[in-house]
C-alpha cells in the first residue's frame, strides 16, 4: 500500500502549493489535503501547514475539531509543521497574545520594527530568500548545504525554552530559530514548498523519514 501523508486542512494554509511539492518529490505516495480527523489519524505521515495571524489559525483549528488529531499525530507519527503551524505547536504567542498548542515549550515573538532596523534594511515582515544554518545533524537536512537559502513570510518567530529544541538558525539580523526537531515532530519557519531545490530536498527527506 502507498504511504498516506495528510495535508491537514482547518482553512488556514498554502495547502495546494504543498500538495503539489509533496507528489513532485514522493510520486508513489498518496498526498491528500483533509479536514476529516480519522484520516489524518490514519496517516503514515502528517503535514500542519499555516499561513496568516496565529490568532485566527487557532479560532480555524478549535472550530474545525482537528486539534486533537493534531495532536495524537505530532506524538505518534513524521510530523512537519510549516510556518505558524510551526508557531502552534508552542504554548503562547505574542500576536493576540493567543494560547498555541502547547505541544513544545516556548512562546513565539514578534520582530522588532523600530525605525533604526528599518532605515537599516530589515523590514517586517520579515519577506524573501534567507539563509538557514543547521543547529546539528538531522534527517531533514541530508542533501542540503549548511547556509542553503529558504524562503520566509512571517512577523513572528519562535524562541523554544529547551535550546535543544533548535534545529536552525537565521539572522534578520539577530539569529533566531528558523526550525525546531524532537523525536518525531520537524518544523520549520520558512516555506520548503517555495523554495526551490532546498526546500523540495526538506519535502523528500521527509517524505522518506523514520524518527
Amino acid at each position: 500500500m502507498a504511504q498516506r501523508i495528510s495535508i491537514v486542512d482547518y482553512g488556514m494554509g498554502n495547502l495546494r502549493s504543498v500538495q503539489k511539492a509533496l507528489a513532485h518529490v514522493a510520486p508513489d505516495a498518496s498526498v491528500a489535503i483533509t479536514a476529516d480527523p480519522d484520516a489524518i489519524r490514519r496517516a503514515d505521515r502528517v503535514v500542519f501547514p499555516g499561513q496568516g495571524a496565529m490568532p485566527d489559525c487557532m479560532r480555524c483549528l478549535s472550530e474545525s475539531g482537528l486539534g486533537e488529531a493534531v495532536a495524537e499525530a505530532a506524538r505518534a507519527k513524521p510530523f512537519l509543521g510549516l510556518c505558524i503551524g510551526q508557531q502552534m505547536l508552542f504554548e503562547s504567542s505574542a500576536e493576540g497574545d493567543t494560547p498555541g498548542l502547547a505541544l513544545l515549550p516556548g512562546r513565539v515573538l514578534a520582530f522588532e520594527n523600530t525605525p533604526e532596523r528599518r532605515a537599516a534594511g530589515f523590514k517586517v515582515p520579515h519577506m524573501g530568500w534567507n539563509e538557514v544554518w543547521q543547529a546539528r545533524p538531522h534527517a531533514l537536512w541530508r542533501g542540503i548545504a549548511d547556509g542553503a537559502r529558504f524562503y520566509f513570510v512571517h512577523s513572528y518567530y519562535c524562541e523554544p525554552t529547551l535550546p535543544s529544541l533548535a534545529a536552525a538558525a537565521t539572522r534578520y539580523p539577530d539569529a533566531f530559530t528558523s526550525a525546531i526537531a524532537r523525536d518525531n515532530i520537524f518544523a520549520t519557519q520558512f516555506h520548503p514548498e517555495k523554495s526551490s531545490a532546498a526546500g523540495l530536498a526538506l519535502l523528500g527527506n521527509f517524505a522518506t523519514w523514520s524518527p
